[in-house]
């Protein structure tokens, strides 16, 4: 997919952009812990990056942004903590309904939804409903999800029909994913400065395009933004070819 945008920031001119963005939204807690404020704090910023970096994907006509917001593992943070996340998501879906539906964005929300609060899980229903046939950029949040288990959810739901005299192949894998709807990312940003990718899209991120930057997610603006887009672009992507048959 291709695109002629000039960026006020650079004299670059962005010519090919990604299918589909991914991203790990890191450091929302090192953010408020450097300005002696709350954890919670940093996550309330983050939220205002999360409004910029969908703005951003549908100036360029990126159509699908998938944000990992709330991992499997993240239940053994503090409780307080977990328990204000799970209300700012539920905040957030009320809140951000309207500006979603009218912008023409589609929500999906991929991960394990069983322990919800069964209010969260209405309200997350209520808004795919809503916005499931909006045509723009599909966003798609990643709250209580893991890559290992997105496989074996995927497995299991396979054997749920009978399907025992088949051979299991990578197709029917891929068609029970949490992110079947959507081509595999072209592009992982993670912010924070860590460089690993944290048990998310395991499976989705075989010829993922990897880059991490040092900045924390409530500064994630648009400058870092284009300035990731620039470096997805000066790279090559050859999925096991060589670079003489491109």
């Amino acid at each position: 997919m291709f695109n002629f945008f000039r960026s006020t920031q650079k004299k670059d001119v962005l010519i090919e952009k990604p299918n589909h963005i991914a991203i790990i939204m890191d450091g929302n807690g090192r953010w408020a812990k450097k300005r002696f404020m709350p954890r919670i704090s940093g996550h309330k910023k983050g939220l205002e990056s999360v409004r910029n970096v969908i703005s951003q994907c549908q100036k360029l006509d990126i159509p699908f942004l998938t944000l990992f917001a709330f991992s499997t593992e993240n239940w053994l943070r503090p409780s307080q903590e977990v328990n204000f996340l799970m209300s700012l998501f539920q905040d957030s879906i009320i809140k951000e309904s309207s500006s979603l539906i009218k912008n023409n964005v589609q929500f999906k929300l991929i991960g394990d939804r069983k322990p919800f609060s069964k209010s969260l899980i209405s309200k997350i229903k209520n808004l795919e409903r809503l916005t499931e046939k909006n045509t723009g950029l599909t966003l798609s949040v990643a709250i209580n999800y893991g890559g290992r288990w997105d496989i074996v959810n995927a497995v299991n739901q396979y054997q749920k029909s009978d399907h025992s005299k088949k051979t299991f192949t990578q197709k029917d894998l891929i068609k029970n994913l949490s992110l079947n709807f959507a081509p595999d990312p072209d592009f992982l940003i993670r912010t924070g400065g860590e460089k690993r990718i944290s048990n998310f899209l395991l499976w989705q991120f075989s010829y993922t395009e990897l880059y991490f930057t040092e900045t924390l997610w409530p500064d994630f603006n648009e400058k870092v933004f284009m300035d990731a887009l620039f470096e997805f672009q000066r790279r090559e992507r050859r999925f096991g070819k060589t670079s003489e048959q491109l």
